[in-house]
């Protein structure tokens, strides 16, 4: 899955009519519908605004609305360019100011697709990917060796602490834990184990 690298907007300009597409990063229905009702104070003058969004691990969420445009011609266009980039933890509000033409159901339905389509262009992407934290303790004539490897390896330390002994916590890539478990023998001649711990997700450039 991917998410957009910051929130932001960008304006499409459809036979006078102004389609203004707001994205933001949401982790819950209520953040959406709290950044829909910023989109209407901020635009109260506007006659529609419509709305989509994705959220969950794997976009298991979804929601859209037409906001009184015809049945299916701007939240469902909306959340399908949504999940065509394969995005989650994404709400997309698109404000409609009417310029007085009319631009029947299939133009609306590529003016509202249009402006995500944009504004996610805009904006950027960023994949997300699944990595295990990973914690491993060692004594303390081990520990600065350990994070000097690791770093030069490429490896990403989430925390270090120090107790009795040093534990360091390091985030992996899903795929790549049994990997890491053969590295960190090799690295501390086989006196450091590791732990599993829980899954999260990082994000890095799509």
């Amino acid at each position: 899955m991917r998410t957009i690298r910051q929130a932001g907007e960008f304006e499409l300009e459809v036979k006078k009519s102004r389609f203004l597409c707001a994205l933001a990063r949401v982790t819950s229905e209520s953040e959406a519908r709290e950044f829909v009702q910023s989109r209407r104070k901020l635009h109260h003058d506007a006659r529609h605004h419509c709305s989509a969004f994705v959220l969950g691990d794997l976009g298991e969420i979804q929601k859209s609305s037409d906001d009184g445009e015809p049945a299916g011609t701007a939240g469902v266009p909306m959340l399908e360019v949504l999940r065509r980039n394969e995005l989650t933890n994404t709400a997309a509000v698109v404000t409609r100011y009417f310029g007085g033409v009319l631009l029947g159901a299939g133009g609306l339905v590529r003016a509202y697709g249009g402006a995500v389509s944009a504004a996610l262009e805009h904006v950027g992407l960023l994949e997300r990917r699944p990595v295990r934290i990973v914690s491993t303790t060692v004594d303390y004539l081990q520990a600065g060796k350990l994070e000097n490897d690791l770093r030069s390896a490429g490896h990403r330390i989430t925390g270090v602490e120090y107790g009795e002994r040093v534990r360091i916590d390091i985030g992996v890539g899903e795929a790549s834990v049994a990997e890491f478990e053969t590295w960190l023998a090799e690295a501390t001649g086989g006196s450091a184990s590791m732990v599993l711990g829980d899954l999260t997700h990082a994000e890095v450039e799509a």
